[in-house]
């Protein structure tokens, strides 16, 4: 890609994000704009702002990345993520009655438990920072393959520009910034998948689908940075340089016959037309979409199963997304927003499939080198070519830098949100509520900055997938069970976090540090959000009925009030804890 195209279009989405986020110094000015943005933001702007931080740099390279890899068998990716908001449609407008300002908060006040509230708090900001560190990452990661830049440049930068929208305006400020985002996403993925698909049909290359076998559409060069394990179906002459299974060769031809080659580091490759993508074993084995997911496991059935129950119940957990229900205006527009995001990360979804059909077709070499997430950002230059691919290849790298500034601003906000309750407190001083949130906002994004630089460029492929399973342990119990069954106390929501999201965290921990072994116990550990939240959930309701004695009183009432709309409650919303109205 030309960094003469590709370095302005990130710099644009830069200055325009930092012109954006600081309009909201000017509008913010008292506690609740902070928070959520007074309440107010009407359901289509709130809808944008949702989808603008729930689309993550995950759903615009990553997606495209595993069906080009795996085809079909990922398919159900998209469709996951856009079910999780259908659960949402049953809390969106209790959490808005309920008149709090962070999960947290919902938590206390339900409950009447500060305990309750802390544990909470404590689950919040890990679920934010573990989000947080693979976006940092992956923007260093797509600013050093767009522009050659060291990779922990783009992190550095993303953390910057967060921070200072978030402090400057806080809610107000992420709530404009990410409905822009999300449309120059919508627009950066939209515009290039028209021209790609004339494109295609320009050049009567025959069918386009997931399914379609993996061939070299040209002879192709494929360079191998370190040792490899290739396994052919067919026999295939290619023009080798380096070591294959032991043979020395200079730019020599080699007859490779069906079955497991081994290829040294430094070996380059030339594939003839025509001829069939072989598997990497490393790929294979989950060398993959690193802003995603690894793709298949052992006991693939399993994992699945266990990622789609983390994306329909994570949704719900996400701190990010649950957070900005309490900036509309009244539980109706709650729910009227959950409808909108629907249709809007809905038609956003349809093009990620597209894209990976289109990569099957022009770069299935790419499968070969674990770098299946530049599909999308290398498609325009290999279909469309010269100035005119170069700039929509720009415009999507605009697109992919703005996916990893609107998921990092919405969860630095949730975060600091938290954290702000926390920080000391000096109220002789004038405004010493913003102080506390800059301070808040400034920790929430330098502990995964500082994660993100000791990682480097180790594998963090399962992060975002781990994130939503801690999200759904730790939350959906308390969440579902807390707007829907009254007899949920604060001893059995305290259980119910600690042994689910606790037993995530330590699949977590042990998954990232790589002793998760193999077959069952891998795949259980990698992927454990089906145990982890059937654990939570037992205990939350073993724990609540063995200690019902302990249910807060007023419950009965505060129910009321969260499935009652507000026109016809009496009830005002309780006073939040460390929060000037």
């Amino acid at each position: 890609m030309n960094p003469a195209y590709t370095i302005p279009a990130i710099a644009l989405v830069v200055v325009a994000t930092v012109l954006i986020g600081t309009f909201g110094v000017r509008v913010a000015r008292t506690t609740s704009e902070f928070y959520v943005a007074s309440r107010s933001v009407r359901p289509a702007l709130n809808a944008a702002a949702i989808s603008g931080e729930y689309l993550s740099a995950a759903s615009f390279l990553g997606i495209a990345g595993l069906l080009l890899v795996y085809g079909t068998d990922m398919l159900w990716y998209p469709f996951g993520f856009t079910a999780g908001y259908l659960v949402l449609l049953l809390v969106a407008a209790p959490l808005r009655r309920s008149g709090a300002y962070t999960l947290p908060d919902f938590a206390e006040a339900r409950l009447g438990s500060v305990a309750v509230r802390r544990i909470a708090a404590a689950f919040v900001v890990v679920v934010g920072w573990l989000y947080l560190i693979p976006q940092l990452q992956g923007a260093g990661l797509t600013l050093g393959v767009l522009t050659g830049a060291p990779h922990w440049l783009g992190g550095l930068l993303v953390g910057v520009v967060v921070f200072v929208i978030v402090a400057s305006g806080g809610m107000r400020s992420i709530t404009f910034v990410q409905i822009f985002q999300f449309w120059l996403k919508f627009t950066a993925l939209l515009v290039p998948l028209v021209f790609l698909l004339l494109a295609w049909q320009s050049h009567g290359s025959g069918t386009l689908g997931l399914d379609r076998p993996l061939q070299f559409p040209s002879a192709t060069r494929v360079s191998f940075g370190g040792a490899e394990d290739l396994t052919l179906t067919a026999p295939v002459r290619v023009t080798a340089t380096g070591v294959v299974d032991g043979r020395h060769y200079a730019d020599q031809a080699a007859e490779l016959t069906p079955g497991r080659h081994h290829l040294d580091a430094a070996t380059t490759l030339t594939f003839p037309a025509g001829a069939a993508v072989p598997v990497s074993e490393s790929v294979a084995n989950g060398g993959v979409s690193s802003s995603l997911a690894s793709g298949p496991r052992p006991h693939p059935l399993y994992s699945t199963y266990s990622l789609i129950i983390a994306t329909l119940l994570g949704t719900v957990g996400l701190p990010h997304v649950v957070v900005r229900f309490y900036t509309s205006p009244n539980g109706v527009a709650a729910r009227r927003t959950t409808v909108a995001v629907l249709g809007l990360i809905g038609a956003f979804y349809l093009m990620p499939p597209l894209y990976g059909a289109l990569a099957r077709a022009y770069l299935p070499g790419l499968t070969l080198t674990g770098d299946a997430d530049a599909a999308v950002l290398e498609l325009p230059v290999r279909a469309i070519g010269g100035v005119p691919g170069q700039l929509l290849a720009a415009l999507l790298a605009a697109g992919a830098f703005a996916a990893f500034l609107a998921t990092a601003s919405g969860l630095t906000m949730a975060v600091t949100g938290v954290l702000t309750q926390h920080l000391p407190k000096r109220k002789r001083e004038a405004n010493w509520w913003v102080r506390r949130f800059r301070w808040a906002a400034a920790l929430a994004m330098a502990v995964p900055a500082a994660c993100q630089a000791l990682v480097g460029d180790l594998p963090v492929a399962d992060s975002v997938g781990l994130a939503f399973a801690l999200a759904a342990a730790a939350f959906s119990p308390l969440l579902l069970l807390g707007i829907w069954w009254p007899r949920l106390t604060a001893p059995g929501a305290i259980a119910g976090m600690l042994v689910g999201g606790g037993a995530a965290l330590v699949a977590i921990a042990l998954t990232i540090t790589g002793v998760t072994g193999s077959g069952w116990l891998y795949a259980l550990l990698s992927s454990p959000a089906v145990w982890t939240v059937a654990l939570g959930l037992f205990t939350t309701v073993t724990v609540s009925l063995a200690t019902r004695h302990r249910i807060p009183p007023g419950t009965g009432a505060f129910m009321t009030r969260l499935h009652t709309p507000e026109g016809l409650s009496a009830h005002s919303s309780p006073a939040v804890p460390g929060a000037r109205r």
